[in-house]
């Protein structure tokens, strides 16, 4: 049996905003390097995986009731969270994925996690990127259909 894919957008939260929604309001409201840092990242990870998608989730008070943005496609892709000095970009099987451009540079101890901390002036290798991402949603599609067989 296929689950069926929901287009970036296509999720209604509680409140009636869409995931891309809330995603659009957390950069407008950093406003800063911060936002365009993510803005960008999130047209790369559309650019490289058009059937991603965009969910947010952990929405709690220490946040501001902002939560995380969630980028999904047969499973977790990366999560992108904004910090003073910079954004996190965590993939969550990132352990298993190839990355011979060297951009995985926090979170390297972790059996499963690794992330791309991009600090302000940082320049993004987007062919790089977009190959990771394309490596992670690959990754994600066969851990399903490995599952299915079983």
């Amino acid at each position: 049996m296929k689950k069926a894919t929901r287009k970036s957008g296509g999720n209604k939260t509680a409140a009636g905003d869409s995931p891309s929604r809330l995603i659009d309001a957390r950069l407008e409201k950093l406003g800063d390097w911060r936002g365009e840092t993510l803005a960008r990242v999130r047209a790369l990870i559309r650019q490289a995986d058009p059937d991603v998608t965009e969910e947010v989730k952990w929405r709690k008070p220490s946040n501001g009731m902002l939560g995380v943005p969630v980028w999904e496609h047969d499973g977790i892709i990366c999560t992108g969270e904004t910090y003073k000095a910079a954004v996190k970009l965590t993939f969550a099987k990132g352990a298993s994925l190839k990355d011979p451009a060297a951009l995985f540079n926090a979170s390297l101890e972790g059996n499963m996690r690794r992330a791309i901390d991009i600090h302000e002036g940082d320049v993004i290798d987007a062919k790089a990127f977009k190959a990771l991402i394309r490596e992670a949603v690959a990754l994600n599609v066969s851990a399903r259909a490995a599952r299915g067989r079983k």
